[in-house]
């Protein structure tokens, strides 16, 4: 039965490479790809007015993640190849972020931000099928700090995937709208949790209108433990982006996930989470974003913690100073309100934990 499905595939792209010779395009495949080589630097230093005795600060976040010192939150050296038919990225990173998000991955995968290949699969290259270790098709904050809007990222950012392995297929019907959807190892994983048998899947509908407006709905379904105690996860991640006016934008997004209990149980757990998020532009050198979230996890199915759940408020803001947009310095005060005390201090346990930090981050681009 392999050999007709496999007969079956090379018929299928032996047609599509058919078709697409017939209308001349051979030569469009023969051209040289686009090579950029690129980089990204974070440096950071962050103050936890809790003073943990350690230099580690919470284990739900991600970034910026040490008290008391100067450390690199990510460094990335990453080599891209663009092509109207074909595509491809190689990613090694390095930092604090490394250390703490990809700490189950195997060794020599840890260091691997990105490694994938895609490859068009219509003629008018309106279809894609990208596979590999991809960035996460979830949220609007990516570990690339100068991309975001605040210096830290929310709660719910740092507690869905950065990340993922699999297959993504895309169809970009035109410039507004763009439809996926994943064949994925699991929930942020690059390899299979051990004992687990079952892929886990994704989707994602973006709408990003001429009037610099984003809409976004992503979906993950799946299970992120081992099939003995398989509990299956359905997420929904939903977010808006607004440009209201030249100098004033806005982020509305909305998480929510349930699991179940126990394995083939009826009932399930949930978490949810919503942020707001609004940016002023004073010029074309300094801006300032504020930010209020909430984040609830009652029987720890993300975030786990001393009382067993999490319900906690936050409150940030910051100020950027960018004398041009590639690099930037960064200062943000962090304020997170706990309904329990989990948040240690002095060896006991407070319902608040306040920061300042402050970094410096430049985006390095080549192309040839």
């Amino acid at each position: 039965m392999y050999k007709h499905f496999l007969w079956f595939i090379i018929t299928f792209l032996g047609f599509g490479a058919h078709s697409q010779d017939s209308q001349d395009t051979t030569s469009v495949w023969l051209k040289r790809p686009t090579i950029a080589i690129s980089g990204f630097i974070d440096v950071y230093y962050f103050y936890d007015f809790n003073r943990p005795s350690s230099n580690f600060r919470q284990p739900f976040l991600y970034n910026h993640n040490r008290h008391n010192e100067f450390n690199l939150n990510l460094g990335i050296v990453k080599v891209s190849a663009e092509h109207q038919k074909y595509r491809a990225n190689l990613g090694l990173h390095a930092g604090t972020y490394v250390q703490d998000n990809y700490y189950d991955e195997q060794l020599l995968l840890r260091n691997v931000s990105e490694a994938n290949i895609g490859m068009s699969i219509s003629k008018r290259d309106k279809l894609w099928l990208d596979v590999g270790i991809l960035p996460s098709h979830i949220g609007f904050e990516s570990a690339i700090s100068l991309d975001n809007w605040t210096l830290t990222r929310s709660i719910l950012a740092e507690n869905s995937p950065y990340f993922m392995a699999g297959a993504k297929m895309t169809y970009k019907p035109n410039d507004k709208w763009e439809i996926s959807g994943m064949a994925l190892n699991g929930w942020q994983r690059i390899r299979r949790v051990s004992g687990n048998s079952m892929l886990s899947f994704g989707t994602q509908l973006k709408y990003t209108s001429a009037k610099n407006v984003i809409l976004n709905w992503s979906t993950f379904v799946g299970t992120d433990e081992p099939d003995i105690s398989r509990k299956m996860r359905y997420f929904n991640n939903v977010y808006g982006q607004f440009q209201v006016t030249k100098k004033f934008g806005l982020t509305a997004g909305f998480d929510i996930g349930f699991q179940q209990f126990t394995k083939n149980s009826p009932k399930f757990n949930a978490w949810w989470s919503p942020v707001l998020i609004g940016q002023i532009s004073f010029n074309k050198k300094w801006k300032t974003a504020i930010r209020a979230e909430y984040y609830e996890d009652m029987r720890g199915s993300i975030i786990s913690t001393v009382s067993g759940g999490f319900q906690t408020f936050g409150a940030s803001i910051n100020v950027d100073y960018s004398p041009i947009p590639l690099i930037a310095l960064r200062l943000e005060g962090r304020l997170l309100q706990s309904l329990d005390p989990i948040f240690v201090k002095n060896k006991a346990l407070t319902e608040s934990n306040f920061v300042i930090g402050a970094s410096v981050a430049v985006k390095i681009l080549s192309k040839q």
